[in-house]
């Protein structure tokens, strides 16, 4: 290939590019919305599917669009403002910017108490602990998948009620934790692994905003402790003093 023919290449998945941004910013595609198809996408622009490929390619690494596997290619909504405070709850928060809050259980297991787990939970090494990986979604959007732990003895079969109410908020109510709040949150960036970006639909190398947080009941007694794992381009934290 020339480097003419690799100039007009280039030029090209940057037209299909920057019209279907246009289209973004116009409204003739909305938050959430299912693009066209490649093939009628390359007809649009009368280029190869590879070009059109290209330029989604560059679209999805800008965190406009996402692709889903087996289902098509879809315009990201705008970030969602998350407000970390003594009282941080996932569902109130996608649900007060006017989306859809989702959880989806990964995997729940039994495991002992690190030596690190034990000190945030103020228990001894070695107790039983219930360790939930789980998907939290705004609409249909992947927001970040966390792991979460919680004394067994205070939360049997916790795992099995995550599964059933989908929220972290529903499931500390069904043992009759009605009121909790926030003692401690450390925010640290990375870059995805393989398996969170699966799970998120990320691209890798793209970063992610580390969440460790542990919540406290009324009277001060630890209740769960977390590592969430947030797509840094999906959003914008707000720290409330």
């Amino acid at each position: 290939m020339s480097l003419q023919d690799a100039a007009s290449g280039v030029a090209l998945w940057r037209r299909v590019a920057d019209g279907i941004e246009r289209d973004i910013a116009d409204g003739r595609f909305a938050a959430g919305e299912k693009l066209p198809g490649e093939t009628e996408i390359a007809e649009t622009y009368r280029v190869n599917r590879h070009t059109v490929r290209r330029a989604l390619a560059a679209l999805a690494e800008r965190g406009l669009v996402r692709a889903e596997r087996g289902s098509g290619t879809y315009v990201e909504a705008p970030r969602l403002a998350y407000p970390l405070s003594s009282r941080t709850r996932f569902s109130e928060i996608v649900g007060a910017g006017g989306r859809e809050p989702r959880g989806q259980l990964i995997a729940a297991t039994e495991e002992p108490a690190t030596r690190e787990l034990a000190r945030l939970l103020a228990l001894k090494t070695g107790v039983p602990l219930v360790r939930i990986e789980a998907l939290r979604f705004a609409d249909r959007t992947p927001i970040c998948v966390s792991t979460s732990w919680l004394p067994a003895d205070r939360f049997p079969d916790a795992g099995g009620v995550f599964a059933k109410v989908r929220s972290m908020t529903a499931l500390l109510a069904h043992y009759g934790v009605r009121d909790y709040r926030r003692a401690s949150t450390r925010i640290t960036a990375a870059i995805v692994d393989a398996t969170d970006a699966a799970r998120i639909d990320l691209a890798l190398g793209r970063p992610v905003l580390v969440v460790d947080s542990t919540d406290i009941d009324a009277d001060g007694a630890p209740l769960i402790t977390k590592r969430s794992r947030f797509a840094a381009e999906r959003v914008t934290f707000e720290v409330e003093s």
